[in-house]
């Protein structure tokens, strides 16, 4: 005889008391990849882990996703922990998650590299926002914790290097749940309270990954980037990197390098200084020396003969003129010379005496006018003819007149 019917509701139930009573479904471990990622509103994370050949439903409540440290992607393989749950009225389970590890990489790194790729897109590494150390700082602030040795390295390399230096320490948490937000409220409140703070130091001496991890979270880079101080950060050893030492203005290798950053060496300055004056004492030697070598060159009796020198060539110079403008009015006067004998010559050619002399007569009416032509003279008319030793005052006759080009 078979058992008697039962609701659904009961047997959902049961089988619900049944999966939460096994041992091994109450706590187990599965691998797969993440597909169908939904965030709810309420904080909530639901997504469906599959592998080849089958899936599950998987449930990540808001009180479990906020210890993660990274955001999950599909396609990303991880191992989910946790225990089966049934959901009686939709007949369904699920495995209700509380822990999941991401294959391959650690969850750490995997957190890192998914905040800094984060910030460097919003261009929180960009050079162009780092802000340059002040050379001769007068007030350093260190946030780092009270107790640890990194805080003494600090003080003793500063006080060292520059005595007149004044260092505020701003103790905080280095690690584990709070530093991050801790770190951050210093930062702020140094912006906030302390104008008078030329750089600060954030940072910690080395550990692990886990323990450095408060410098890797955003709220401390949103910080370090919007300081207005300069940030040096000094977290770790060499070989650690941080969120913290991508957006910080400098990124010192350990905090000791980070006391050496910030303040400059007195001793060395003052060395620098000193060297800096025996080189200029140097110069000013040499040019004193190379001054009274001038000057000895001129000695009153060299300067005496320099400007004995000086006159006579100018003496010289001015002979050379002289004989230059001598030569020059001398050719001037010679050709004028030469061009009045030129001249006087054409007037004597033309002087109407010596045309008398050759025989040759000149004819004026009674008015005393020129006859030049035969044309002008009439039958008749009294005319005088002017000769080289006399006048003879005669009476035309008779008037041929000779035509262009032929004889009378």
């Amino acid at each position: 005889m078979g058992l008697k019917p039962i609701s659904v509701s009961r047997l959902n139930s049961y089988i619900k008391r049944i999966l939460q009573s096994d041992p091994i479904l109450g706590n187990v471990s599965v691998i797969g990849e993440i597909s169908n990622l939904k965030y709810h509103s309420s904080g909530h994370v639901y997504f469906t882990l599959k592998d080849e050949t089958s899936k599950i439903n998987c449930f990540l409540s808001c009180d479990q996703r906020r210890y993660l440290r990274y955001e999950l992607d599909n396609g990303m393989e991880i191992t989910a922990s946790g225990h089966i749950y049934l959901y009686e009225r939709g007949g369904s389970y699920s495995l209700n998650v509380n822990d999941i590890q991401v294959s391959g990489l650690g969850d750490l790194q995997i957190a890192f590299q998914q905040l800094k790729d984060k910030l460097q897109r919003e261009g929180l590494f960009d050079p162009q926002y780092k802000k340059p150390l002040p050379a001769f700082p007068k007030k350093v602030a260190v946030i780092t914790s009270s107790t640890g040795a990194a805080v003494r390295d600090i003080i003793k390399i500063i006080s060292g290097r520059n005595p007149l230096t004044d260092i505020l320490v701003c103790p905080c948490l280095v690690q584990g749940v709070g530093a991050a937000a801790d770190i951050a409220r210093s930062i702020e409140a140094l912006n906030d309270r302390c104008g008078d703070v030329d750089v600060m130091i954030v940072g910690r001496g080395g550990g692990s990954m886990e323990e450095l991890w408060a410098f890797n979270e955003e709220i401390v880079a949103r910080a370090i980037f919007l300081s207005k101080i300069p940030v040096i950060s000094a977290v770790g050893h060499e070989t650690d990197f941080t969120i913290a030492d991508f957006v910080a203005d400098r990124r010192a290798e350990t905090p000791t390098a980070a006391a050496q950053m910030a303040v400059p060496d007195a001793k060395e300055l003052t060395t620098a200084a000193e060297n800096q004056k025996q080189q200029l004492d140097s110069r000013l030697s040499q040019t004193l020396r190379l001054a009274e070598l001038r000057l000895s060159r001129w000695s009153p009796q060299r300067m005496r003969e320099g400007l004995l020198m000086g006159v006579e060539q100018s003496r010289r110079r001015a002979e050379m003129e002289q004989q230059r403008l001598r030569s020059s009015m001398e050719r001037i006067f010679h050709g004028n010379e030469l061009r009045l004998t030129q001249q006087m010559h054409q007037l004597q050619l033309k002087n109407p005496s010596l045309i008398l002399e050759r025989g040759c007569g000149i004819l004026y009416d009674e008015e005393g006018g020129s006859i030049r032509h035969a044309a002008q003279a009439r039958p008749g008319q009294k005319i005088r003819v002017r000769l080289s030793d006399g006048v003879l005052h005669c009476q035309v006759t008779e008037v041929d007149v000779r035509k262009r080009g032929k004889a009378i």
